[in-house]
């Protein structure tokens, strides 16, 4: 696996498939940029196994991911897309981390949250919420690859804008947040500024995950809560009445916990990279 002198990034499919002719196009990405440190970047044959909804099944998908996290050729491991499965892997996937796995850079986001999640809670690597290489698929793709490639290069520019150098933070997805609450996954969040998006769901639903993130005891414990962006919501019938942050200014009142504006996080090309902890100063 691997090879060469420059980073080297492992991709792995922890949830859905990812299209077959992505990397042949990652390839043409990759040579407009500078030919010095240039990145090289591998895709496990896992990314485009089939079997039902996942990218391989369970058992496939944890022995990719620990191949490549355990794998010492490569630098970081970068979530190949979202969809659904990666919360299947977990109490396969961690035992099996070992002191390589401890050292890399881990990158994804929307339902790749769920493992995001457990590794921080675990300590394991550096944990980043941010572009995938199926956002090239997006109107505008490209340059949250190259921005998700920057970041795996240690280029802080691509960072979101309203991380506070010392403060410690967080991002995930409204729903897959929802999800991991009660269950070994969840992270000690407290004192972290938590930012949340969303994608394709109705204002009910955010309005829902909400309510159960808010009243959740030990996400009471975060020092704010900044909004992303919840795009693609389908019509409500009739309408509910409240945007989505007028929800999460209203959750958060409730709660007592700071709402502290917008974020610029979101399931589309602006999405910028929020690491899990304390980021240094910026550049």
């Amino acid at each position: 696996m691997g090879g060469g002198k420059g980073l080297r990034i492992g991709v792995v499919a922890p949830s859905n498939r990812v299209d077959p002719a992505l990397p042949g196009q990652i390839v043409s990405l990759l040579e407009t940029l500078p030919a010095a440190g240039r990145p090289e970047l591998w895709f496990h044959p896992q990314c485009f196994e089939s079997h039902g909804h996942f990218a391989g099944d369970d058992a496939t998908r944890s022995r990719a991911f620990c191949a490549v996290a355990n794998d010492p050729a490569f630098d970081a491991l970068w979530f190949g897309r979202g969809g659904y499965g990666s919360f299947r892997l977990i109490e396969t996937v961690l035992p099996e981390l070992g002191p390589v796995a401890r050292r890399k850079t881990y990158l994804g986001y929307s339902d790749a949250g769920a493992l995001l999640a457990a590794l921080y809670r675990a300590g394991i690597g550096r944990v980043a919420h941010g572009p995938m290489p199926a956002d090239l698929a997006r109107p505008g793709g490209a340059a949250a690859v190259r921005r998700g490639l920057a970041f795996l290069a240690g280029d802080r520019t691509s960072l979101e804008p309203g991380l506070t150098p010392g403060q410690r933070a967080a991002a995930f997805n409204i729903t897959i947040l929802a999800h991991l609450i009660g269950t070994p996954a969840l992270p000690d969040l407290t004192g972290h500024v938590l930012l949340l998006e969303d994608v394709s769901e109705p204002l009910y639903r955010i309005d829902r995950a909400l309510g159960q993130i808010t009243s959740c005891p030990a996400l009471r414990q975060v020092a704010g809560i900044r909004l992303g962006r919840c795009s693609a919501i389908p019509p409500n019938d009739p309408a509910f009445g409240e945007d989505e942050e007028a929800i999460v200014r209203g959750w958060c009142g409730r709660a007592g916990i700071p709402y502290l504006g917008r974020a610029d996080i979101g399931h589309d090309a602006d999405n910028k990279v929020v690491p899990f902890g304390s980021v240094s100063g910026r550049p």
